[in-house]
């Protein structure tokens, strides 16, 4: 009897190769895009819902998301130009107008990703009806999130495109070229956002530090320089930070009209698509235990 019963009981390997197939199931991208398919109704309800209920009492209503980064724009461009006489330089110096336009190009893609991780943290704890009801999923949560920065950045995008033709009276051909710009920002947000929606739960210092962090984030990555401009011994450091790529290949399809640098593309991509496979395996995996914290 007790020989049969060790002939049945599960070996290391056995463990390991379960441990790994669960893991497997996960990290399959088709897996991925095949849920997201599944509840694409209930994102497209609660994305709206997220962005209809950040306006909603207010006089202004959605005009405040093009109202704020406006204003932001002249603020960042007034101290940056103005005070600090900071000047682009891309084949020579550029006047404020200039400058502006290309500030807002890099701040479009910069706050994308701020928006996302800055409420990951909270996204779990912030909704405890969610986490009780068994079959709701809650990774659609960072998804939503995303949803409404990208509806954010499309007016942005729409205020640059004027911009553009106000000042220059045509677009660059290369601009066709932003979602594939794009499409690394998609990945790293979304899955960064996954990992620390889940990581909010169980430490709950996690938004504090992610603040921090984004602040850091906001003047380690060139916003308001020309990654040129830094002293050739720190520009590695810089380019550790994959926003670094992302900024420049918004503004090198969509403000200076050239194509993207497809070799530093490949890279933040290939990396930010590894981000978003394990964040949502992550996320996954751990959110069986969010029950019996929250």
């Amino acid at each position: 009897m007790r020989h049969a019963l060790a002939l049945h009981a599960p070996v290391p390997e056995m463990r390991a190769a379960q441990a790994f197939a669960r893991w497997y199931e996960h990290l399959n991208p088709a897996g991925l895009l095949y849920n997201l398919y599944l509840h694409r109704h209930l994102l497209r309800q609660l994305t709206r819902r997220d962005i209809e209920s950040r306006y909603r009492g207010s006089s202004l209503g959605l005009l405040w998301a093009l109202v704020t980064p406006l204003l932001l724009l002249a603020i960042y461009t007034f101290v940056f130009s103005v005070i600090f006489q900071a000047r682009w330089q891309q084949g020579g110096s550029v006047d404020r107008v200039d400058f502006a336009i290309t500030l807002f190009a890099g701040l479009i893609a910069f706050g994308v990703f701020t928006e996302c991780v800055n409420r990951a943290p909270l996204l779990i704890t912030g909704n405890p009806n969610y986490v009780k009801r068994v079959v709701f999923p809650l990774e659609v949560l960072p998804v939503t999130v995303l949803g409404s920065a990208l509806f954010h950045a499309l007016i942005s995008m729409g205020v640059l495109v004027a911009g553009l033709l106000a000042v220059r009276h045509t677009l660059p051909a290369t601009i066709l070229l932003l979602p594939v710009a794009a499409l690394p920002l998609v990945a790293l947000s979304l899955g960064t956002a996954w990992f620390l929606a889940s990581l909010g739960v169980y430490l709950r210092d996690t938004a504090n530090a992610v603040s921090l962090v984004t602040q850091m984030l906001f003047f380690l990555t060139p916003l308001f320089y020309p990654i040129e401009a830094v002293p050739a011994a720190f520009r590695p450091l810089l380019w550790i930070n994959p926003l670094s790529a992302v900024v420049d290949g918004f503004r090198r399809v969509a403000v200076f009209g050239q194509p993207l640098a497809w070799l530093p593309w490949a890279a933040v991509t290939a990396v930010s698509l590894a981000m978003l496979l394990l964040g949502y395996a992550w996320f996954m995996k751990t959110k069986i235990g969010f029950a019996n914290v929250i």
